[in-house]
């Protein structure tokens, strides 16, 4: 009898080796996940059987995972990007099914195969794609947000298609009482569930916070995400569309970001079990007897959906490389896509013959994806020519920024340190011109009216751009002394004279950046011990004067005005616990219907919630602290000061009521 643990052993053991050796080869870790089981399949090495049990594991990592998109899914950011998602992506999946039941049916195959594998083939690696992108600081560029567009809808579309394939399976054209059936009972279970999820959960959710118990808290989410997955299983429904649910019902509280930070280790463990369980369908022997099918496929569906995917591009207003970009980045096959596949599989709905050939192609296609993203640039580069206007547009639009500007000052990244750079500059009306990479931070602070653009300061033309021959201070705010040394030789060559001051972790890089050209560097550790000295002096009263009380005032209002920050993608790698308690920035836009219209901010009461409104932004005219008298209009940006769960509700009552 064999060891229960074994499996399970196997399982860990491959799954380590593999995403060690992928984040070595800096590939996405999913890949690795992949080739595991491959290799240990009952296809190859035949250690792990595929049996029930392992299916069913599996499957509890794309529960997870429909729960996280399901945390994700907001109104507000559907009707904002409307157009892109529901615009190009409805085109990209409808046109790709449309084209993959032609060709099926060219070829002698039902037309229900036909669907299923148009829907599998129409989807794209959200893994990959998010993650690649993110590495190539893309996600704010014009192909990048029609990129995040396709992604969407893909993701949204799940939902109707693992409904409809179950559906697929009954025998339409004799009886079609079932379809209507199946059809009506998942408008009466979707009804419930929203209707009393959304009376309930806020409730429920304060009483188990209010027992201050994070044991009982994750209980309570697991609870949740696997009782309404139970709940629409047992409906005729699928596992993955409850979870959905589950996640959308607690993204409208303010407690989707700590959710989302509890359930992330589930589902990422889970979801790579599930991709080895994916690896461990494909048969190498039926690969290699139906090569020439296989090649046939893989090459098919790469080129299709790079031509599909540009030309709906082109039509949506871009030029050639911006449209050959983002039918690059999408042309593989997708997570869901495996989904779908196994799910027509189990129901009988696809022969064995030609799911082998198709997941074959689908796996070759994610594992060359990364490969194909890479060399898109040198390759568009190459060919297109209209791609350097692109490039100087980018440039271009940061000039334009600053051609008025004299005397300013440019800070080099805009994470937290820059910030208080800035707000410093602002209350001594110097102008300035912020730096930053990270898409998500700029798009807060831009729609809260802040001078910060998209720009590596390391990228000589960057700097030249942003004014670098007409400023009076260079500030390089992060403590990255290679990037500093880069941007230090630009001004070395193109204005020595500039007074450059450089952030440091420590003193052992100051000679090397003083030797490089900066005017001062001031080290952390070092101004944190002159500054607890002097708090320390006082106390001891060594010096007792009024210059010296005064400097202590100074420090004090200068504390309180530089706490919260604007969050970042970037910042998410050094979250602690103690972060989540600390004050952040949050830019809230005021949608037609929010239920903060034509009231006063007194009436809304976000003291309330301890959160504070820093600013109002109206037809681009930025106003600091507003009153409560303040009467809020549709398009106002709202700056708003507070811990992430406190800003999560004010953001419901400002939107929602």
């Amino acid at each position: 009898m064999s060891n229960p643990l074994q499996p399970v052993l196997i399982l860990l053991m491959t799954a380590v080796l593999a995403v060690v050796v992928f984040r070595l080869l800096r590939l996405p870790p999913m890949l690795g996940y992949l080739l595991a089981g491959v290799v240990i399949g009952p296809h190859a090495l035949g250690w792990i059987a595929d049996s029930e049990d392992t299916r069913h594991l599996a499957e509890f990592g794309v529960v997870f995972l429909m729960f996280s998109i399901g945390l994700e899914f907001s109104l507000p950011k559907l009707v904002a990007m409307k157009r892109l998602v529901f615009g190009f992506g409805t085109a990209q999946v409808v046109i790709s099914i449309l084209l993959v039941m032609i060709i099926t049916w060219m070829l002698g195959l039902d037309w229900r195969v036909g669907f299923v594998l148009g829907g599998a083939l129409a989807m794209s690696s959200t893994a990959i794609v998010i993650k690649m992108l993110a590495e190539r600081l893309e996600l704010n560029s014009l192909h990048g947000r029609q990129v995040i567009g396709v992604l969407l809808f893909q993701d949204l579309m799940v939902i109707p298609l693992l409904i409809i394939v179950p559906a697929l399976a009954t025998e339409i054209d004799s009886d079609t009482s079932d379809f209507v059936v199946a059809v009506v009972k998942v408008c009466i279970v979707l009804a419930i569930i929203l209707f009393f999820g959304q009376k309930l959960m806020r409730p429920w959710l304060h009483v188990v916070a209010h027992q201050r118990s994070s044991e009982l808290f994750v209980l309570n989410v697991l609870l949740i995400t696997l009782g309404l997955a139970w709940l629409t299983e047992m409906a005729g429904l699928s596992l993955a569309l409850g979870a959905f649910l589950a996640g959308m019902l607690i993204s409208e509280t303010e407690y989707r970001y700590q959710v989302e930070d509890d359930i992330k280790p589930f589902r990422d463990v889970l979801l790579g079990l599930f991709f080895v369980t994916i690896g461990m369908l494909l048969d190498m022997r039926v690969v290699i007897e139906n090569f020439l099918w296989v090649f046939m496929i893989l090459t098919g569906l790469v080129i299709t959906k790079i031509i599909v995917i540009a030309e709906l591009s082109r039509l949506f207003g871009t030029d050639s490389s911006t449209a050959i970009r983002t039918g690059m980045n999408l042309a593989q096959a997708g997570e869901f896509g495996f989904v779908l596949l196994a799910l027509a599989s189990g129901i009988g709905l696809i022969e064995h013959s030609i799911l082998q050939p198709v997941l074959a192609a689908m796996v070759l296609s994610m594992f060359v994806a990364p490969f194909i993203i890479e060399y898109s640039e040198p390759l568009i580069q190459r060919f297109y020519s209209s791609d350097w206007i692109y490039r100087a547009m980018q440039i271009t639009s940061i000039a334009a920024q600053t051609m008025a500007t004299q005397n300013h000052v440019i800070i080099c990244g805009y994470g937290r340190s820059g910030q208080n750079i800035a707000r410093i500059l602002e209350q001594e009306s110097i102008p300035f011109i912020a730096l930053d990479l990270d898409p998500k931070r700029i798009q807060e602070a831009v729609s809260a009216g802040e001078s910060v653009v998209y720009g590596d300061a390391a990228r000589r033309e960057v700097l030249v751009a942003a004014g670098l021959m007409r400023a009076k201070v260079l500030v390089v705010s992060y403590a990255d002394t290679v990037s500093a040394i880069k941007i230090l030789r630009h001004v070395q060559d193109l204005r020595p004279e500039l007074s450059v001051v450089v952030r440091a972790n420590d003193d052992s890089d100051i000679d090397i950046l003083k030797e490089a050209g900066a005017t001062e560097v001031v080290a952390e550790i070092l101004e944190g011990s002159l500054m607890l000295a002097s708090h320390a002096l006082m106390f001891v009263d060594i010096s007792t004067g009024r210059i010296l009380r005064r400097i202590r005032e100074i420090r004090e209002q200068r504390y309180n005005l530089l706490r919260g920050f604007y969050h970042g993608t970037t910042d998410a790698i050094d979250d602690s616990s103690s972060e989540k308690i600390l004050p952040r920035l949050l830019t809230i836009t005021l949608i037609p219907g929010a239920a903060a219209v034509n009231k006063t901010l007194g009436d809304i009461n976000l003291a309330s919630l301890a959160v504070e409104v820093t600013a109002v932004r109206r037809r681009n005219i930025r106003g600091l602290l507003p009153t409560d008298d303040t009467t809020l209009v549709t398009g106002d940006v709202l700056v708003l000061k507070g811990t992430q769960e406190n800003l999560a509700a004010a953001e419901i009552k400002l939107i929602q009521g």
